[in-house]
């Protein structure tokens, strides 16, 4: 069970699901584009989806530290 303290320390830092949120909702829009034939909106959007896990990830090791 998380304290409070902890638990409100992960939405603090913006741990609430957004930043994977936003990943799959990129990586979605990239294989959609990519079947279109779209490659430079596909490869965008993997680059953005691909940033939105690294921030994730980065903010989740951070909220374990403090």
């Amino acid at each position: 069970m998380i304290p409070a303290a902890a638990g409100a320390g992960l939405l603090q830092l913006g741990l609430s699901g957004e930043f994977l949120w936003l990943a799959v909702v990129f990586v979605v829009i990239a294989i959609l584009a990519g079947l279109a034939g779209f490659g430079g909106v596909a490869g965008i959007s993997m680059s953005a989806a691909r940033l939105f896990v690294l921030v994730f990830l980065v903010l989740a090791v951070l909220a374990l530290l403090l």
